[in-house]
């Protein structure tokens, strides 16, 4: 009498192991790059300030040129690559502190650590590919039918392989279609309609009525592994000249950024239930001007005039040259 929850087969638990567990990984590279930023603002060195972000490969070359014993300011500036070079005299600034040798022993153990993990993490995500590799609903089929691991991927393959085609989508790259693989399945069975898949991952809209009184409620918790992920892409879609973009610009003007960014969640989620669903289907972008193309110009234009005109204007229309 009651429907059963959702479990996934045996190889996409695998899959869902792998992936967890490379998305743990990634957390801990980042603390360690945290306490390795403590350990140099410790030192007066804060090449954050001159530099956009501490992971670069100009960055790392600084980093290691401490650790070696390298202490001039201008030595290290000049290690800068690409558009770092323009900041030479910040860089210089910022690298001017008081880093000693115990600095640098600490600092080795840090980079030993991230490294480390970055070794692993590219282990996983290999194993991941070949995991999703092996399973046959996730892969193509090439021009003359044949399907298998590699098939799917030359032009004009009817089906490309679900990575591939959950790449496609705006904001989402090929480690997060890896994981909403393995945290939704490829089976949409499971979920009748889109709506339920949605309503599953708590990112359904909720109104709480009591009387005449409506307000908005929290989405709920759902599986916090697939919502770190597209919230991830969200926030990559909102920088993006598309659809899902402007998506999330006009409800970030009316609702907020963090309602707009649960909203193009949604939408993302919505496009990946379509793409499974149909293995043939592939996505397109609709665009940044979809909904200007849509406005009904004569009623907005008589939306300002009334709201013109409730201040106290008398408005007067004259076509543009």
């Amino acid at each position: 009498m009651l429907r059963p929850s959702f479990v996934p087969p045996a190889e996409i638990r695998v899959l869902r192991d792998c992936t967890r567990l490379r998305t743990g990984l990634i957390g801990e590279q980042a603390r360690y790059w945290q306490r390795l930023d403590k350990l140099r603002e410790d030192a007066l060195i804060k090449v954050s300030a001159a530099a956009a972000r501490r992971t670069t490969v100009s960055a790392r070359d600084m980093i290691e040129a401490l650790i070696g014993g390298q202490r001039g300011p201008q030595v290290l500036a000049g290690l800068a690559r690409g558009r770092m070079k323009a900041r030479h005299a910040a860089l210089a600034e910022a690298l001017a502190g008081r880093f000693g040798a115990h600095h640098g022993e600490l600092a080795r153990m840090l980079r030993d650590q991230t490294g480390a993990l970055t070794a692993q993490t590219g282990k996983l995500t290999a194993r991941i590919g070949r995991l999703i590799a092996a399973i046959p609903a996730a892969q193509g089929a090439d021009p003359d039918g044949s399907t298998g691991p590699a098939a799917g991927r030359e032009p004009g393959s009817p089906v490309m392989p679900a990575v591939d085609r959950l790449d496609e989508v705006t904001g989402i790259g090929r480690d997060a279609a890896q994981a909403v693989i393995a945290e939704i399945g490829l089976d949409m069975s499971r979920f009748p309609t889109p709506g339920r898949l949605v309503s599953w991952a708590k990112l359904s809209p909720q109104t709480i009525q009591s009387g005449t009184k409506n307000r908005s409620g929290h989405t709920g918790k759902g599986n916090p592994y697939l919502r770190g992920v597209l919230g991830e892409a969200a926030a990559a879609a909102a920088r993006t000249g598309t659809f899902p973009g402007e998506r999330y610009r006009r409800l970030a003007r009316r609702r907020g950024k963090l309602k707009a960014l649960v909203a193009v969640a949604r939408s993302i989620l919505v496009i990946v239930w379509h793409l499974l669903t149909d293995r043939a289907a592939r996505f397109h972008d609709l665009g940044p001007a979809w909904y200007a193309s849509r406005i009904d110009k004569d009623r907005k234009t008589r939306s300002h005039i009334r709201q013109l005109e409730a201040l106290g204007y008398t408005v007067t229309l004259a076509p543009a040259a």
